[in-house]
């Protein structure tokens, strides 16, 4: 990396660190009383404890910023541009889904909404791959999480008629 480069490259990590913690931080308006509304639903036995959820999460946005940031050096920021807009997409649906389940209690809606993640995770990933496995790999956990969070999300919404 030329001392030149050195700047833009971190301006970058910055502006991805933003971004995903932006999209953090409109999911979590929609989840501020979560925990709640959580412990009301009739949950699964393998459902997780709601105090889990922050610590994953934050890990998860931190590893999907990174991730972004090695794409962006691997390629450049005008050769990256499908792999961004993919990776914004997805961060926007994440972010989505807080609101439709626990803010708009729609469980079909969070359910379908899941899917359309799970999808652009998926494509992100790949993407992410091809220019730097290392930025794949990084989202090899967060694909687990939300594929366990889909399967989640079906039983919340099948195990609570009338309320999701």
């Amino acid at each position: 990396m030329t001392p030149e480069a050195a700047p833009l490259r971190l301006g970058a990590l910055v502006l991805l660190l933003g971004a995903t913690f932006l999209a953090a931080a409109a999911g979590g308006l929609a989840a501020a009383s979560a925990p709640e509304f959580y412990h009301s639903l009739s949950r699964p036995r393998w459902a997780p404890p709601s105090w889990l959820f922050g610590p994953v999460w934050s890990l998860l946005y931190l590893m999907m910023a990174v991730a972004a940031w090695l794409v962006v050096r691997a390629l450049g920021p005008a050769e990256a541009r499908t792999a961004l807009l993919l990776f914004l997409a997805q961060l926007a649906a994440n972010a989505l889904w807080s609101w439709l389940f626990f803010r708009w209690h729609s469980g079909a809606g969070a359910f379908v909404e899941i899917l359309v993640l799970w999808v652009l995770v998926a494509a992100t990933l790949w993407q992410f791959w091809r220019a730097t496995p290392v930025a794949g790999l990084l989202l090899v956990p967060y694909l687990a999480w939300i594929s366990f969070a889909t399967a989640l999300t079906w039983a919340m919404w099948r195990g609570n008629p009338g309320v999701l």
